[in-house]
């Protein structure tokens, strides 16, 4: 059988550039160690997390292509959190003709249910990789092998100790061009799976009292991270009339919630292109009572938003892309929000003060205030301009 043409793959419509590569040491690896068990099962039998562009997904469709006799419309089933995930592996499915041969869903039980084999990405997060592996150990076939792995410079002793909550046995193979992939056999169903995620909190000190809901993955978890508890203190002085608002990067949602908690009049969405981020979000939404006020959707830059809905967007712009300092993301927000806001309307953002976001608030959105500035974080209030008109002489 031709070996699959992992070049051929691409990032887009991620960023793209001579060193960016859509697949690395790591997929190879999986897919090799999981090569004659692959050759054994048909394509609903297998599962696949966390595959980054569609390699490791593509390259099992690929090789069980030759398998004799597979089911109709038999698919492999994969999940992938990020949005722009979902659609480079759906651009790379096109370009290698292979379109049917899977199918996205969320993070739930009919994702693993009676599966054979799982390709998986290892997560940095130990709370996601709870999560996932709580998932398949209570719904994969009883003789489940979950293929693992990752770069090694990303793995950790303590992922170990997560998978051994869930699965009896973890073989632990060499490794190759620096990555490394593990054998997990035996799963152990935790007693109460359904009780474990999400998560969550009650944070007394937001007004009027806030209950944070976190699936694993989740930045912050149940915790309210320091920038948007800086930006909660202000959260009463920003566009008091308004009566349309986003949560632009929604993370959990609690901005979006306790805005619908101190206004009942407001309409609210929450907004990201996480699945972890909007599940998280819909769950705050609910454990407040304003899951029917707080709309919660899973999309890139608020992209199904109308021009000129929101009087007000509240902003807490990531500023990591994995380990990497990367402010793209930031910027490609803000000028979302520019989009999304009404003349008059107004972006509030809070973002760690050395990075300095004022020159692109201005230029993208329009005159730029500070709100407050405290040791490590600025909030800023931009007003979106009303567009010009020109003038008939």
């Amino acid at each position: 059988m031709a070996e699959f043409e992992w070049g051929r793959l691409r990032r887009w419509p991620d960023t793209e550039a001579d060193n960016l590569f859509a697949s690395d040491a790591a997929d190879r690896l999986i897919l090799d160690t999981a090569a004659s068990a692959l050759g054994q099962v048909q394509p609903d039998e297998v599962v696949v997390v966390g595959d980054t562009y569609g390699a490791l997904t593509l390259a099992a469709a690929d090789r069980m292509s030759g398998a004799a006799a597979p089911r109709v419309a038999a698919r492999i089933r994969v999940h992938q959190d990020a949005l722009v995930s979902e659609r480079a592996l759906a651009a790379n499915a096109e370009r290698f003709r292979l379109q049917d041969s899977y199918r996205s869903l969320d993070l739930h039980p009919e994702l693993a249910r009676g599966a054979q084999v799982v390709l998986l990405r290892l997560p940095k997060s130990l709370d996601e990789l709870d999560e996932v592996a709580r998932m398949l150990a209570a719904h994969a076939d009883p003789a489940v092998t979950v293929f693992a792995g990752g770069m090694q410079k990303h793995l950790t002793p303590a992922m170990n100790d997560v998978l051994a909550r869930h699965f009896g046995r973890i073989d632990v193979g060499l490794g190759r061009q620096k990555a490394r992939a593990l054998t997990i056999t035996a799963p152990r169903p935790a007693p109460n799976t359904a009780a474990e995620w999400p998560r969550r909190e009650f944070h007394a000190d937001i007004a009027p009292g806030l209950w944070v809901c976190a699936h694993g993955g989740a930045f912050a978890g149940t915790r309210i991270d320091i920038g948007t508890r800086f930006l909660f203190e202000h959260l009463d002085e920003a566009v008091p009339a308004a009566g349309t608002a986003v949560d632009l990067a929604c993370g959990t949602g609690s901005l979006a919630t306790a805005l619908a908690l101190r206004r009942p009049a407001v309409r609210v969405i929450a907004s990201d292109q996480s699945a972890v981020a909007v599940a998280s979000a819909r769950a705050t939404a609910e454990a407040n009572g304003v899951g029917d006020r707080v709309e919660v959707r899973r999309e890139d830059a608020g992209e199904g938003i109308p021009d000129g809905w929101a009087h007000l967007v509240l902003l807490n712009p990531p500023f990591h892309n994995g380990a990497a300092l990367d402010l793209r993301v930031g910027r490609m927000l803000v000028a979302a929000a520019a989009r999304i806001l009404a003349p008059g309307g107004e972006l509030w953002t809070v973002y760690n003060s050395h990075l300095d976001y004022r020159p692109a608030l201005g230029k993208l959105v329009g005159p730029t205030r500070q709100v407050d500035r405290n040791r490590k974080f600025t909030i800023t209030a931009s007003t979106r301009a009303a567009p010009r008109v020109s003038s008939l002489s």
